[in-house]
């Protein structure tokens, strides 16, 4: 081997440690991308691995390789499972292990027996089958961020055909013992190409970080931290700037006496009923209608592409199922109701500010009338007599 190899090798441990240190960095600032610790981890065993290998290079022992093998086995499917965990949320700890069990099985016993040259063709198209397969985890979750994630994959898919192409001329040369560390131009390729590679997923890996970051601040900007349901500000952006079709309606919901419910319960009691009613709110919300917390103990929700009449359909469900749920608090059992006051659209469009501050006047009008009831807004018609609905 020459130095120019062992140089290599060396620059291959500090890129990876490198990016190691840079993943765990990421972590730090926000520990709940457990996927950026489990890559972390890989790194350190992978990093462990070219120092392992390295020793065998200036000094073919078999125990050296075989302490190689496995720290590259363990390390390379835990980074596939840290790319399974960015797409899916989870560690498949199983499938992890099962994963370096077969990559140890199929490339250390021909090592034991002296086919040293079989052993490395069976770690190299077992390294590079587990790079492949993170490759995919990256390309399947490529929506969340199309340009980076695209890099990675790209990245980790030219890392996976390196070590192909070592396999391919250790197959090519027919050698099935060699006695020292493969040497060839393969070899020599795919080290220049893994620290790229290094380089390159730290530098992705940084902007995809960023993103997310980015991202979890806008929805955090968007989201009512108490309810998970989307706030005012972001139901005004959704709707603000459009008109609202005949298809379209909007609610409005306050709970009732809810200031004794914070009087008599305290803050938490107050906090655990605006969550069950966001439950509900957010159970009976379709696929392309809006559920929000205008604040306090008032909601809307936006229906489309809603048949006349259904609105209120779906605001009586709604009341009826509230009025209908049992809420613990401090070994008490608590029954709470809610106003409703509905926009239906109408054959002129409107503007959406115009539709919830009608939905509003019919708020009060529902709360005038008794509370625990729905009312419709004025500017089509008032409720008949008999017909408004009333708490049971």
């Amino acid at each position: 081997m020459t130095l120019d190899y062992n140089s290599l090798l060396m620059a291959l441990a500090v890129s990876a440690t490198c990016l190691a240190v840079t993943l765990l960095g990421s972590w730090f600032a926000r520990r709940s991308e457990t996927f950026l610790l489990s890559c972390t981890l890989g790194l350190v065993l992978i990093v462990s691995g070219i120092v392992a290998y390295g020793l065998y290079v200036d000094n073919p022992v078999v125990a050296f390789a075989v302490v190689s093998f496995v720290l590259f086995h363990a390390g390379f499917p835990i980074v596939w499972g840290a790319g399974y965990q960015f797409r899916a949320g989870r560690l498949p700890r199983v499938a992890v292990v099962a994963c370096a069990l077969a990559a140890m099985l199929v490339s250390i016993p021909p090592l034991l027996i002296g086919y040293d040259g079989l052993a490395f063709i069976a770690d190299n198209a077992a390294i590079a089958a587990m790079l492949v397969s993170t490759a995919y985890q990256y390309w399947r979750a490529r929506s969340e961020a199309p340009a980076p994630l695209t890099g990675i994959t790209a990245l980790y898919c030219l890392t996976a055909i390196s070590f192909v192409l070592c396999a391919a001329v250790l197959i090519a040369d027919g050698k099935m013992v060699l006695g020292v560390a493969p040497s060839n131009w393969a070899e020599d390729l795919s080290l220049a190409i893994c620290i790229a590679s290094m380089t390159g997923i730290g530098a992705l890996s940084l902007a995809l970080h960023q993103w997310r970051l980015a991202a979890r601040h806008r929805l955090d900007a968007m989201t009512d931290p108490l309810t998970g349901l989307v706030n005012r500000r972001a139901l005004f952006d959704r709707y603000g700037q459009g008109l609202m079709g005949p298809a379209t309606a909007v609610l409005i919901f306050d709970l009732d006496h809810f200031k004794s419910i914070n009087d008599t319960f305290g803050h938490a009691g107050g906090d655990r009923v605006l969550k069950v009613f966001a439950a509900e709110l957010a159970a009976n919300c379709r696929t392309g209608d809006t559920a929000a917390r205008l604040g306090g103990e008032e909601f809307a929700l936006v229906l489309k592409e809603i048949m006349p009449g259904r609105a209120e359909m779906v605001a009586e469900r709604i009341r009826k199922a509230f009025a209908g749920r049992e809420i613990y608090l401090d070994d008490e059992t608590l029954a709470c109701t809610v106003s409703v006051g509905v926009a239906p659209g109408r054959s002129t469009p409107m503007d959406f500010d115009a539709m919830l501050s009608a939905a509003d006047k019919a708020l009060y009008a529902a709360k005038r009338a008794g509370r625990n009831r729905i009312e419709l807004a004025s500017h089509l018609h008032a409720v008949p007599a008999g017909a408004a609905r009333t708490c049971s």
